[in-house]
């Protein structure tokens, strides 16, 4: 089937796919998403036309059209009404649902809270954080490694996001909340059940959500404007340009929500995957413990960037799991990639997750291998979007930085006091519906380390 023919002698080509079945083929990609994008690919091109999530798409794959996309040279591709349709009703006017000059406005104003100076700050109270929680962890054969860093990260960007005390309960209730939201966006009944008072959708349950969270940073925001502090919520709350441009509560509220959510589940995401990833390839687990072990116990942001083999373990469990499986753009006007026509109101899909799986890009790309961002390889160099786990352009991720940062500070408190390892058969059940989740958990063998006198360390069994 293809999409609106290309203009009479503009030498462009018409968009071809498989639009057949809209339920049948949304189900495909979420069962197989790697492999849907590759049977696009051999039948349609690299430009071709789906259906995902309701909607026909044009999925554009390959580095070439990542660059055409992200770096918008025409000004032709937007987020909002992209985003939009698919997680709006729970994300509304987050950064990343913005475009154009409003959004180069608030990206101004938010990135004075997530520049190198803002980071260092945050630093000593994420280390602190984390160190107490993954001290309360017990060594077991079977620890659902993956659910305990869920709970890890919601509850550091609580402390250094939010900064505020929450009880249990009620940060299981925010918990819900921002789980309910994300698994809302991607849901095939996108309607409120009409005359329920309790929710009973996906989609219900992803609106009460917000409505709580809405609340709770609602009620917040006067004692932040009043007291101030290092968190982020205080940040956003206090903080103005230059030319005195500052938040309204309403901004406020719709950039925590957004950024709490991107902070607790795409960390999530990226800390499951290092954790697997190292358990699959304990000699790779074992370089990055010896650089833990040699290196500071506390470091700063600047030797932080010292602790080479983690950082290129990281690296490579963004491009093997890319914390977003794929970016979505919307063409506000007529435009092209590849050669391809693209006109106007069409959807885009980026698949980030396949882009980083081609074995025409990456060799061997099915493999763990940390060393491709050698100086002497740099593989991810081949191409500006070789590697794109955080986007690109404009709207490239604002907190990357602090993910990287948050990410290995875990990691050095991790390897310093355990090992952890799974089965030589296992491999995790990746559900890719929405964000990247192990539908298990991520079972591993943990194992505690005590460390000795010397600074090296002795195993004790679970």
């Amino acid at each position: 089937m293809t999409t609106t023919p290309a203009p009479a002698g503009s030498g462009l080509k018409t968009v071809r796919g498989d639009t057949t079945n809209m339920v049948l083929n949304t189900l495909l990609f979420r069962r197989n998403l790697l492999g849907e994008c590759e049977r696009l690919r051999r039948e349609f091109g690299e430009v071709a036309a789906a259906n995902y999530v309701g909607k026909r798409v044009v999925m554009a794959q390959g580095p070439e059209a990542f660059e055409t996309v992200l770096m918008n040279r025409d000004r032709a591709f937007a987020n909002g009404p992209a985003w939009g349709y698919f997680i709006g009703a729970f994300f509304n006017r987050g950064v990343m649902l913005l475009d154009g000059q409003e959004h180069l406005d608030h990206r101004r104003v938010m990135q004075l809270a997530f520049g190198r100076t803002a980071l260092q700050s945050y630093l000593a109270a994420m280390q602190a954080s984390i160190a107490r929680q993954i001290a309360n962890w017990a060594a077991a054969p079977d620890f659902p490694i993956q659910r305990r860093l869920k709970q890890l990260t919601l509850d550091t960007a609580l402390d250094v996001f939010v900064g505020v005390s929450l009880s249990p309960g009620e940060a299981r209730k925010v918990n819900t909340a921002f789980v309910d939201t994300v698994h809302a966006t991607t849901t095939l009944i996108r309607a409120k059940t009409p005359l329920s008072p309790v929710p009973i959708t996906a989609w219900d349950r992803g609106l009460a959500g917000r409505k709580l969270l809405e609340k709770f940073f609602r009620s917040h925001i006067p004692a932040k404007r009043r007291d101030g502090g290092d968190d982020i919520f205080a940040r956003l709350c206090t903080v103005a340009d230059d030319d005195g441009a500052a938040f309204t509560d309403d901004d406020v509220v719709n950039h925590m929500i957004f950024l709490l959510m991107a902070a607790h589940d795409t960390t999530t995401t990226t800390l499951s995957s290092m954790a697997y990833f190292l358990a699959k390839n304990p000699d790779w687990q074992q370089r990055a413990r010896a650089e833990a072990l040699a290196g500071p116990h506390a470091p700063t942001m600047a030797e932080l960037d010292q602790f080479d083999v983690l950082d290129r373990c990281m690296k490579e469990s963004l491009r093997m799991c890319a914390p977003v499986n794929g970016l979505i753009r919307y063409a506000v006007k007529d435009t092209r990639i590849l050669g391809y026509h693209i006109p106007k109101d069409t959807f885009l899909i980026l698949p980030t997750y396949a882009n980083h799986l081609r074995s025409d890009v990456w060799p061997d790309p099915m493999r763990f291998d940390p060393d491709r961002y050698l100086p002497e390889r740099r593989e991810d160099k081949v191409h500006r979007m070789a590697w794109a786990p955080f986007g690109g352009g404009v709207h490239k991720c604002i907190g990357m930085y602090f993910g990287g940062m948050e990410a290995k500070t875990v990691f050095l408190e991790l390897l310093r006091n355990f090992e952890w390892s799974v089965p030589p058969d296992y491999i995790w059940p990746l559900d890719l519906s929405a964000l990247p989740v192990v539908r298990d958990g991520l079972p591993v063998s943990l194992v505690t380390r005590v460390r000795s006198d010397v600074g090296q360390a002795s195993e004790v069994t679970a």
